[in-house]
């Protein structure tokens, strides 16, 4: 495909076409654009967050939108807000405020989609789906596109060419920087030919250094160079012949947005750094320069239209009437231990909403939140998040005891005979207890989500927690003769009469374990169900790693002992020590066939399967 730049720039004497809408008298001097969208929406957190969990996060969009078009208003520039269709899909009154504000709106994409892993056909079908809803939502035509996942790379512009088929006049995707895009022809404001005609190409502004680009357009890179440098550059660019192509994005004002811990340095560094620099500059830049959209700056027409909002496909979250909820459902608990979480319950919130509906279908659900006696301000943002007695109880210790004793707590206090836990964190996905409540049949007194099983996964979860994980795991299988993958998961279906019934020694931690072990013991049939677990996204582990290590080798010790001198089942000592002795003298494990794989198979073969 040849593609080439021309220039073919719009006269700044004339008057903008679109003014009428709301655009600036004249065409402006500069290019002022904004990336609305909510901070846990951005490519820094992109392999820690799923377009599918954005429903669970507090969003902050209202608010940063609102000090967005203070700021703007103050500084008397229009600007061009690139913005997720998702978002116009959500909340299509906040995108329409932006518009009557007199400020134009282009697409970001429906998803924050990363180019790389979209065919040509599936790039086409989400820029048409944003299209849709942003003009549903505004009542304007949707002129221009901006990438969402990262900028455009020379081997990509064949997206200008669908996006040209499509109807888009202009693109704003490219950001020159070392030598990609680096020459002058393509680093300014141009005409890029596709095979199906022109489209026009707004790149962000850039600073030859070195035979070089080096970026100084967005407000992250205000965030990151020297202070001296960022001034300079700016300054030479509002001089110069080319238009001042500037950007930041929606969250950039908001310096006390809630912080995603489990990021990586560098992306906490690219997301957090000098967040209090970039009103200040914004100010300093603007304040007596001509800014205005995109649009405006290519007289651009903006367009009324007429949309009818696309039907989508039923969404399983959404809450049914009452009235129209199936008779005689079964009751199910649900427990989540609670410690210091004051940062996490916005996030908990939200996602129990969520599984409330979906359970709702099927089952009747009632949570039990259970405060550990927390040091911050859990318990009171609990009893103000969670009022409604209906659907929620809440408990609260007297004295800290641990999260094993936090979900025993909640089983005892539960009314149902089938009785849940999660993780406040929501580190395995809560929806996946509908899959798991069916396996609860009369034979079975625990079924626990299972991430080391085989067709389970881990996201995001350090190496050598994995490796601590798998090992631990092992020798508890070992041990007990149980081909169980997974001995710690706090995503649980239980048995209250039975489970309700056992007096831990381990409080902590170490609690989910034991419990485990003493229903091997009694002989209780325990089911696993593949599931995914992922790292905490919000708040720091209260696990001490060390503590805990420890902590399970002694645990081991305590559970040899009891199979040597008799289990919770009341076996006999010596027959419980003769069983042990027997199993490890011939080497084998004496389980069913269907409980595991290593029948017949000597120790050595079964360490080298079960452990790295």
């Amino acid at each position: 495909m040849t593609q080439s730049a021309s220039h073919n720039f719009p006269s700044h004497n004339a008057t903008s076409p679109s003014a009428a809408q709301g655009g600036c008298d004249a065409v402006p001097r500069h290019v002022l654009t904004v990336n609305l969208e909510d901070y846990f929406q951005v490519a820094a957190f992109q392999h820690l967050i799923t377009s599918d969990q954005w429903y669970r996060f507090e969003t902050r969009l209202n608010k940063n939108v609102e000090r967005t078009l203070a700021l703007l208003d103050e500084l008397e520039c229009k600007a061009t807000f690139f913005v997720l269709g998702w978002i116009a899909d959500k909340w299509p009154g906040l995108v329409r405020s932006v518009v009557e504000a007199g400020h134009e709106v282009a697409s970001r994409g429906f998803y924050h989609r990363d180019l790389e892993t979209l065919t040509r056909e599936q790039f086409r079908e989400d820029a048409i789906q944003s299209r849709q809803a942003i003009e549903a939502a505004t009542g304007q035509e949707v002129l221009g596109y901006r990438m969402s996942g990262g900028w455009l790379k020379e081997n990509q512009l064949w997206m200008l060419d669908v996006l040209n088929q499509e109807g888009h006049q202009y693109d704003s995707s490219i950001l020159p920087r070392l030598r990609n895009f680096h020459q002058d022809a393509t680093a300014t404001v141009h005409k890029q030919e596709t095979p199906s005609g022109s489209i026009w190409e707004v790149p962000l502004s850039s600073r030859r250094v070195a035979g070089m680009r080096i970026p100084i357009a967005g407000a992250n890179y205000f965030r990151q160079f020297p202070i001296g440098f960022v001034r300079n550059s700016v300054t030479k660019q509002l001089a110069g012949s080319d238009p001042f192509v500037l950007y930041f994005h929606s969250w950039e004002l908001d310096a006390d947005q809630p912080r995603i811990n489990a990021a990586g340095a560098m992306a906490k560094v690219r997301h957090y750094r000098n967040l209090d620099r970039v009103e200040p500059l914004l100010r300093e830049f603007i304040t007596g320069q001509d800014f205005g959209s995109v649009a405006d700056y290519l007289q651009l027409d903006r367009a009324s239209v007429k949309v009818d909002r696309v039907e989508k496909p039923s969404d399983p979250r959404i809450v049914i009437p009452p009235d129209a909820l199936p008779a005689n459902r079964k009751p199910v608990s649900i427990v989540v231990p609670c410690y210091n979480e004051e940062k996490t319950i916005p996030y908990l919130s939200n996602t129990l909403d969520s599984v409330a509906a979906v359970l709702s279908q099927t089952y009747e659900p009632h949570f039990v939140l259970v405060d550990d006696k927390s040091t911050d301000s859990t318990w009171k943002v609990l009893q103000e998040t969670f009022y409604d007695q209906t659907k929620y109880s809440l408990v609260q210790h007297d004295v800290n005891q641990g999260v094993s004793a936090a979900i025993m707590t909640g089983i005892r206090a539960a009314t149902s005979e089938v009785v849940c836990s999660i993780d406040c964190d929501c580190s395995y996905d809560p929806h996946e207890l509908r899959n798991m409540i069916p396996l609860m049949e009369d034979d079975v007194d625990l079924v626990t989500a299972s991430p080391y099983h085989p067709q389970g996964r881990v996201r995001n979860v350090p190496r050598w927690r994995l490796f601590l994980s798998w090992t631990l795991s092992a020798m508890y299988r070992i041990l007990l003769g149980r081909n169980m993958y997974t001995w710690t998961s706090c995503c649980r279906v239980y048995r209250k009469s039975v489970v309700g019934n056992l007096n831990l020694e381990e409080t902590g931690f170490l609690g989910t374990a034991e419990l485990v072990a003493r229903l091997c013991l009694s002989g209780s049939k325990i089911v696993e169900h593949p599931a995914t677990l992922e790292v905490r996204i919000f708040g720091e582990s209260k696990m001490k790693t060390v503590r805990t290590i420890f902590g399970h080798l002694q645990l081991l010790g305590r559970v040899l002992k009891m199979r040597l001198t008799g289990g919770p089942d009341n076996t006999p000592a010596v027959e419980a020590g003769q069983t042990v002795l027997e199993e490890i003298a011939s080497k084998t494990t004496p389980v069913d066939v269907a409980e595991t794989p290593h029948e017949g198979k000597d120790l050595a073969e079964v360490i080298e399967e079960t452990t790295i």
